[in-house]
């Protein structure tokens, strides 16, 4: 690994440290944390709350975690949690409004944005944040409360020196290094009893921070561990997608037959959706109590898998597991492209390790090139 600017090195303590200044400055920390039998995200306090001696073992739809054989800190993948959650919460209420005299008063949700910091953030994560900061912010109309919460985040991000089962960051250029969107990058380096941290800086406050720590000026050995563990997590992904001409194969191939295949075996449950850190798709619902006297208007995370999600007067666009689970992919990996001149997948795997059938995208991809290119179809 290169440095664009000089790498610091601390330790276990300095970890700690770090935790505890980014409290001391007011942040709520979120880290990985272990529950209910997964690597999820929560506010910690100290180290000893992180996942440490932990890993996880994924494949298509499998989950585990396991014990490692050493005290590795960030030694495991992704989770089915996303930071998504806390920039893009999966409800929030936009307004509420309270009857008055004859008519209704709308109340706005000043609310002021949380400020946290999030330790741990994978660098096919901090793709996905920034394919959501073009959504919500890059466009002509921008989201407020996204932009509030946005403002107000410290990112710590993790370079990934292990890959999972599900993995396919190199296929998309979104990992396993992390090489912008971030205040502070971490790669963890053990070699037998040697335990550290490489810390790049990627900002000016994330130099502000890193002063208050202890630590000490990275090493030619640093750096040279830190190129060799991501060069092995690199050649290690578990699952690969071909990329080249993707867009024009899948509009293309609407009617190819392994939509039909996929969805004989889709639960259209829409997990892929909810796991994934890029998906942004919402609806509205709006209540009020049995007084008449208020009213509250909510907007909620929704998926393209539910038939509500395209019904119009008359009924629901795409009636068949078939149609939504081709409305996704080819949204995700094609019309995504024509929208905002990039993919909508990271790589991180998500879809694919929490489809409970095992659908994987990369082998669907993979299925409908292979039989275009032997029927002479474009691709």
């Amino acid at each position: 690994m290169t440095a664009p600017v000089p790498c610091s090195t601390i330790d276990m303590t300095g970890l700690g440290e770090l935790i505890a200044e980014l409290t001391a400055r007011g942040y709520r920390v979120i880290g990985p944390t272990r529950s209910e039998g997964a690597i999820g995200y929560a506010e910690i306090s100290e180290v000893g709350e992180l996942p440490i001696g932990w890993t996880d073992r994924q494949d298509a739809g499998t989950y585990r975690l396991v014990r490692r054989d050493d005290e590795a800190v960030f030694g495991y993948v992704v989770g089915p949690q996303s930071w998504k959650k806390y920039l893009h919460p999966p409800r929030l209420r936009l307004w509420h409004a309270e009857r008055d005299g004859d008519g209704f008063r709308i109340v706005p949700e000043p609310e002021p944005a949380p400020k946290l910091a999030f330790l741990g953030v994978r660098s096919c994560e901090l793709h996905a944040i920034e394919i959501h900061d073009q959504v919500f912010l890059g466009q002509a109309h921008c989201d407020h409360d996204y932009a509030a919460r946005r403002e107000q985040v410290f990112v710590v991000a993790v370079n990934c020196v292990e890959t999972g089962g599900t993995c396919f960051c190199v296929s998309m250029d979104t990992g396993p290094r992390a090489r912008a969107g971030f205040d502070l990058a971490v790669t963890e380096l053990m070699d037998g009893a040697s335990h550290a941290f490489l810390v790049e800086v990627g900002s000016d406050l994330g130099a502000q921070v890193l002063a208050e720590i202890t630590h000490r000026p990275a090493t030619a050995e640093d750096h040279r561990a830190a190129r060799e563990a991501l060069a092995r997590a690199a050649g290690r992904m578990g699952r690969r997608l071909d990329t080249r001409d993707i867009k024009p194969l899948l509009q293309s191939n609407p009617e190819h037959p392994r939509w039909n295949e996929v969805a004989s075996r889709c639960l259209a449950c829409a997990n892929c959706t909810m796991v994934c850190p890029t998906c942004f798709c919402t609806s509205v619902e709006d209540t009020s109590n049995l007084s008449g006297e208020r009213a509250e208007r909510w907007r909620r995370w929704d998926s393209c898998f539910t038939l509500d999600h395209s019904y119009i007067h008359g009924g629901s666009v795409r009636q068949s597991a078939k149609s939504r689970y081709r409305q996704w992919m080819t949204h995700k990996l094609a019309h995504w492209i024509d929208q905002f001149g990039r993919s909508g997948c990271v790589g991180c795997g998500r879809c694919i390790t929490w489809c409970p059938v095992g659908i994987d995208i990369t082998e669907e991809v993979a299925a409908i090139s292979s039989t275009s290119r032997l029927e002479g179809q474009p691709t």
